[in-house]
C-alpha cells in the first residue's frame, strides 16, 4: 500500500514537472509592430527600453519606414540602448542632405563647388527638377555598416529576431513585403520618404516608403506567428489647417489619409496598443530626438502592468548586445551592371579599390561617395554577398539621363571687379567618361574657361583647357624688375593685362591619393599701359610654349574655411620657346610648391597654417612670369599670389617664400571672424644668396568677417603692414573664377 502511494505521489510530481516544462515551452510568441513617422519614430527606442526593462522577449518584428529602421537594427541584434546611441551620434543634417565630403570629390568636382552657386539640369531646352532631395546614399552606407554582422543573411526569418518590413511599389501602387534580400537595402526602401529620398530598386521594382500603403503592418506580424501583438503607433492623426504649415506635414497628411481611416481595424488586431504623444513633432524633428525617446518611454509606462505580464519567466531572456569587433570586408569580386557611357575602369577608379582588397566600411562609403559626387548616376545601389567565405560587392548603377547642366555664379573682387558667371556642362559628348565645360564671365572684365576631360579612373586620363583672363588695374609692379617704373619716375602704373592659355594634359591618381599629371601649354600674354605717353604703350605681346608637370593632394573638408585636412601641390614648368616680343627670352624653368594643414584646436576655433615658395631655374629671362604678391579674394592665375597688408600685385621677384597663419572662429553657423598673419621674403635669386632664411622682409596682417552664402563666400577684410603707412580693405563676393 505504501509503495503504491509513493508511486502515485511520484507520478503526481512528475506530471507537475512535465506540465511546468510544457507551460514553459508554450510561452506565447510576442510580436512587435513599429509604425512609420520619420523622426517621431525615435519613440520606438523608448518603448524598446521599457520592454527590455520589463524582461519582455520579442519573437517577431514588423516595421514600416522609421519603424523598419529601428526594427531592423533590433532584429539584427542591437539593444535599445545601442540603437539610442547610434541615433544620437548620427548627423541627420548630413543624412538628409546626402552629404558628400569634399575629400570624396575629384579635383574637377571640387572646382565646381568653388565656382557655381546654382546648378540646373537642362534637357530639350527645359530646366529639370531632381527626382528627390537626396539619393539616400549616406543613409545606405550607415545602414550597411550597422548590419555588417548579418550581411550574409538573405532570409530575414533567420535573423536573431525574425523581421519583415513594408515598402510601396510606386509604379503599381501596391504593397511590397520585404522579408528576404539585403537587410540594409530593404530598410532603405521602406524608409524612402517621397520627394525626400530617391526610390530604391529591388528585384526590378521601384520602391518608396511603405507608409504610403501600410504604415502599421499588424497583419504581417500575425502571419509570422505572433500570439500577442504589441503595437507602437507614431503616425499623425488628421491635422487642421493651423497645423499644416510646412510641406512635410502636408505630405505626411496625404500619405496617411487611408491609413488613419483603417487604424480602428488594425487596433483590434493589437493586444497592447502604445500611442506616444509626439503630435508636437514633425517627421524631420531629428534635433528633438532625446525628447521623442522620452515620449516613447512615458507612453510605455502607461501600460506597464500589461507589459510586465508578458515578461519571459523561463530565465533564458537576455537583452540584445551586439558586439561588432571588426567591420572589414575581404572583396573577392566586384560586379558592375552593364553601362552604356562609362567603363568599368572609370567606376573602379572612383571606388579606389579592386578585387582582392581588404577594406573597411569607411573605404566603401568613400568609394560610393566618389561615384555619387560625379552626378553621372541617378540611382546607386549595392549589396554585399558571400562568395567562397569572402565578400562579393554587387554594384548597380543607373546612368543619369540628364547630360546637360546650366550653372551660374556671381563674383566681385578688387582686381577683376564684378562679373556674372554662366556655365554649360555637357557629359558624354564625344567619348565614354568625358565632360565638356564652358564658363563665360560677363562684367567689368570678360573671361572664359573651356575644359574638356576624359576620366579613365585608375588609368591615364586626358584633357584640353583654354582660358582667357583680362583686367585693368593700377599696380606697383611693372613686371620688369621695377626698371620701367624707375625710368618713368612713377610709383605705380595702370596696366591692361590679357592672358590666353591653352593646355593639353594627361593625369592619373598615384597611390590612390595624389593626382599627378603633365602636359603641354601655349600662352599668349599681352600687357600694355596708357601711362607710357610718347612711347610704345605695349611692353609685352608674346606667345610662349612650355611643358609642365604637377602633383596635387587636397583633403581639406572645406577649401575656404577648413576645419580639418591638409593639402599639397607642386609643379614645375619649362618655357621652351617664345615669339619674344621683348628680345629678352631664353629657356628657363619655374618650380613652386605649397603645403597647408588645418586643425580645429578648440570647439569652433580653427588654425590653418600654409607655407609656399617658388624659384626659377636657368638663365635670367623675362619677368612676366615672376611671382607677384599682394591683395586677396581674386583668382590666382600664373604666379599671382595673395598677400595681406599689400595692395594687389605689389611685390614681384623671380623667387619667394611665404607663410600664412589663420585663426578662424565660426561665431554662428556659416558666420566667421578671422585673423591672419603672413610673412614673406621675395627677391631675385633668393635661394641662391641664402636670404630666404633671414628675417621676413614683408609682413602683413588682416582681420575680417566672412559669410558662407548661397552665392559663395562674402568676405570683408582690413589688412595692414608695419612697412606701409596705410592699410587696405579687401571686399569679395562669391566664388572666385
Amino acid at each position: 500500500m505504501k509503495k503504491t502511494m509513493l508511486v502515485l505521489i511520484g507520478l503526481f510530481f512528475l506530471q507537475a514537472i512535465v506540465a511546468q516544462e510544457t507551460q514553459k515551452k508554450e510561452r506565447p510568441k510576442i510580436g512587435l509592430v513599429l509604425s512609420g513617422g520619420g523622426a517621431k519614430g525615435f519613440a520606438h527606442i523608448g518603448v524598446l527600453k521599457v520592454l527590455e526593462q520589463a524582461g519582455v522577449k520579442i519573437d517577431y518584428i514588423a516595421g514600416t519606414s522609421m519603424g523598419a529602421v529601428v526594427g531592423g537594427l533590433y532584429a539584427s541584434g542591437y539593444s535599445a540602448t545601442q540603437i539610442d546611441s547610434i541615433f544620437y551620434n548620427t548627423d541627420f543634417d548630413e543624412l538628409l542632405q546626402d552629404y558628400i565630403p569634399r575629400s570624396s570629390k575629384s579635383f574637377y568636382e571640387k572646382r565646381n563647388d568653388q565656382m557655381y552657386a546654382i546648378t540646373l539640369p537642362f534637357n530639350k531646352f527645359k530646366f529639370g527638377i531632381p527626382i528627390a532631395y537626396s539619393k539616400g546614399m549616406y543613409n545606405y552606407s550607415l545602414l550597411s555598416k550597422l548590419t555588417h554582422k548579418v550581411r550574409f543573411v538573405d532570409d530575414f526569418n533567420k535573423l536573431p529576431i525574425p523581421f519583415v518590413c513594408i515598402a510601396t511599389d510606386i509604379e503599381k501602387g501596391e504593397e511590397v513585403i520585404l522579408n528576404k534580400g539585403y537587410l540594409a537595402q530593404a530598410m532603405l526602401a521602406s524608409s524612402a520618404f517621397p520627394s525626400l529620398f530617391s526610390p530604391v530598386e529591388i528585384d526590378g521594382k521601384l520602391l518608396i516608403d511603405g507608409g504610403v500603403v501600410n504604415n502599421y503592418p499588424v497583419e504581417e506580424i500575425r502571419k509570422m506567428g505572433a500570439d500577442i501583438v504589441i503595437g507602437v503607433d507614431v503616425q499623425d492623426d488628421l491635422k487642421d489647417r493651423n497645423s499644416l504649415k510646412d510641406a512635410t506635414r502636408i505630405l505626411v497628411q496625404i500619405t496617411n489619409l487611408d491609413m488613419i481611416k483603417s487604424m480602428k481595424e488594425k487596433q483590434k488586431l493589437t493586444d497592447i496598443y502604445i500611442k506616444p504623444n509626439v503630435s508636437d513633432y514633425g517627421v524631420i524633428s531629428f534635433d528633438a530626438g532625446r525628447e521623442i525617446v522620452k515620449k516613447g518611454e512615458e507612453s510605455s509606462f502607461v501600460v506597464y502592468e500589461q507589459i510586465k505580464k508578458l515578461a519571459d519567466t523561463t530565465g533564458n531572456y537576455k537583452i540584445n548586445n551586439l558586439k561588432v569587433t571588426s567591420d572589414s570586408l575581404r572583396i573577392k569580386n566586384i560586379s558592375i551592371n552593364k553601362l552604356d557611357n562609362y567603363t568599368r575602369a572609370y567606376v573602379l577608379g572612383k571606388l579606389n579599390f579592386k578585387n582582392g582588397k581588404t577594406i573597411c566600411y569607411k573605404d566603401l562609403q568613400t568609394g560610393i561617395n566618389n561615384i555619387n559626387a560625379t552626378q553621372n548616376f541617378s540611382r546607386i545601389s549595392y549589396t554585399i554577398e558571400g562568395k567562397e567565405g569572402e565578400d562579393e560587392l554587387k554594384l548597380s548603377l543607373t546612368e543619369n539621363p540628364t547630360t546637360t547642366f546650366l550653372k551660374f555664379g556671381l563674383h566681385y573682387d578688387g582686381l577683376y571687379k564684378s562679373a556674372v558667371l554662366a556655365n554649360i556642362t555637357q557629359k558624354k559628348s564625344l567619348f565614354k567618361n568625358d565632360v565638356l565645360s564652358f564658363d563665360l564671365g560677363l562684367g567689368d572684365n570678360i573671361r572664359y574657361n573651356l575644359d574638356y576631360y576624359i576620366d579613365n579612373g585608375f588609368y591615364w586620363s586626358f584633357g584640353l583647357k583654354s582660358r582667357y583672363n583680362t583686367f585693368n588695374k593700377n599696380v606697383t609692379t611693372d613686371f620688369r624688375d621695377g626698371a620701367l617704373l624707375q625710368q618713368l619716375g612713377l610709383n605705380s602704373i595702370n596696366i591692361d593685362f590679357q592672358d590666353l592659355t591653352n593646355q593639353a594634359y594627361m593625369q592619373t591618381v598615384f597611390i590612390q591619393k595624389f593626382l599627378i599629371g603633365a602636359g603641354l601649354e601655349h600662352k599668349f600674354l599681352k600687357i600694355k599701359s596708357e601711362n607710357l605717353i610718347g612711347t610704345n604703350p605695349t611692353f609685352e605681346n608674346s606667345s610662349y610654349l612650355s611643358v609642365f608637370g604637377y602633383a596635387t593632394y587636397d583633403s581639406f573638408d572645406n577649401r575656404l574655411f577648413p576645419k580639418r585636412g591638409w593639402m599639397f601641390n607642386g609643379d614645375i614648368q619649362s618655357y621652351l620657346h617664345s615669339s619674344d616680343y621683348t628680345r629678352e627670352f631664353s629657356r628657363y624653368s619655374i618650380a613652386k610648391g605649397q603645403i597647408g594643414i588645418a586643425r580645429t584646436i578648440y570647439k569652433k576655433l580653427t588654425l590653418k597654417v600654409e607655407s609656399e615658395g617658388g624659384f626659377t631655374i636657368g638663365k635670367d629671362s623675362v619677368h612676366f612670369f615672376d611671382f607677384v604678391l599682394g591683395g586677396s579674394g581674386f583668382n590666382t592665375i600664373n604666379n599671382f599670389k595673395h598677400f595681406y597688408g599689400y595692395d594687389f600685385l605689389s611685390i614681384a621677384a623671380d623667387s619667394y617664400i611665404k607663410s600664412c597663419f589663420t585663426l578662424d572662429y565660426e561665431i554662428y553657423k556659416k558666420n566667421h571672424i578671422n585673423f591672419a598673419a603672413n610673412y614673406a621674403n621675395a627677391e631675385d635669386g633668393l635661394f641662391e644668396n641664402g636670404n630666404w632664411l633671414s628675417k621676413p622682409t614683408y609682413n602683413g596682417y588682416a582681420i575680417g568677417y566672412a559669410l558662407e552664402s548661397i552665392l559663395g563666400p562674402v568676405e570683408i577684410k582690413y589688412s595692414w603692414s608695419p612697412e606701409l603707412r596705410k592699410g587696405y580693405a579687401y571686399f569679395s563676393v562669391g566664388f572666385s573664377f
